[in-house]
């Protein structure tokens, strides 16, 4: 078991919450980061433990260029989100595709420094189009017109051109969905750690019609949403793992990053290449008082 496994689950509090592992949900977790902040934490086996393990020092050099204190693009939380209620770092499940380590830094616009102890929470399609908690709907069965690239699917109905969570910067916002399956793959929440920084384990995300390769991303602050936006993918990156199985499996794809309706240069991943997969850097720069600054 690693570091970041042995941290699954756990409650952060300052007045140190008793919680066994794996029991605590998103709305737990955000309630006691709002009241307290962070601290140390008793599992139900007495250990007591910090609420997120310290990234490892490599990772500091490849933040350097990987964005910059401009306040990160707000966009869409696009027609897929719920709290799927799942505090982990490892998000894979049962899902095929090629590892992605995913670690993102997330600091406070106006002091341009690291945000400890806000939440963030990541989600995104699997190798073929399909979202956990909405398969029906991200495959277009159920009567809901989705798209995942297979024939006869469009885009989600009430969408704008450019797919499922269009609307681009300053577009209108959609309502958090109510889950229509018992599936929670790739989606999961950690809290950031001193340096403002969070990890995660994925697959390379797939592609369904109408939008480019992304991956969802929301952070949280006490109670309050700071920001909502997504993460991009270089296309060269993207056609090599995309003629690998699972993914050269689901044709047909539709649009790139140079005719997606969100797409922006800032959101793209820093991504290097690393034993077994791929490793993406990202910062975050978000409105953490929400003064628009």
């Amino acid at each position: 078991m690693t570091q970041h496994d042995h941290h699954e689950g756990q409650r952060v509090s300052r007045r140190r919450i008793i919680a066994g592992i794996g029991s605590v949900g998103l709305a737990g977790l955000l309630a006691a980061c709002g009241r307290d902040g962070g601290g140390t934490v008793i599992t139900s086996t007495g250990a007591t433990v910090s609420p997120q393990a310290t990234t490892a020092n490599d990772l500091t050099s490849l933040f350097s260029g990987a964005n910059t204190c401009v306040l990160t693009a707000d966009t869409t939380q696009g027609p897929y989100y719920f709290d799927a209620d799942k505090i982990r770092s490892d998000i894979r499940e049962d899902r095929a595709g090629t590892r992605l380590r995913l670690a993102i830094r997330v600091q406070d616009s106006e002091r341009c420094g690291p945000l400890k102890d806000a939440v963030v929470e990541i989600w995104h399609c699997d190798a073929a189009g399909l979202y956990s908690g909405a398969e029906a709907q991200s495959s277009g069965a159920g009567g809901a017109p989705g798209g995942n690239g297979a024939p006869g699917s469009a885009p989600l109905a009430g969408a704008p051109a450019g797919g499922p969570g269009g609307g681009g910067p300053g577009g209108g916002q959609a309502a958090d969905l109510t889950p229509t399956d018992d599936q929670r793959y790739l989606r999961g929440a950690q809290v950031t750690n001193a340096d403002g920084i969070v990890e995660f384990t994925t697959v390379w995300p797939g592609w369904y019609r109408g939008r480019t390769v992304h991956i969802h991303a929301m952070v949280h602050v006490g109670d309050q949403r700071v920001l909502t936006t997504q993460l991009m993918f270089d296309e060269a990156l993207n056609s090599r793992v995309f003629a690998a199985q699972p993914y050269a499996a689901h044709t047909g794809r539709d649009t790139f990053n140079d005719n997606d309706s969100i797409y922006r240069d800032s959101m793209l991943l820093k991504v290097t290449e690393e034993q077994g997969g791929y490793l993406g850097v990202i910062v975050f720069s978000a409105d953490s008082d929400q003064d628009g600054t």
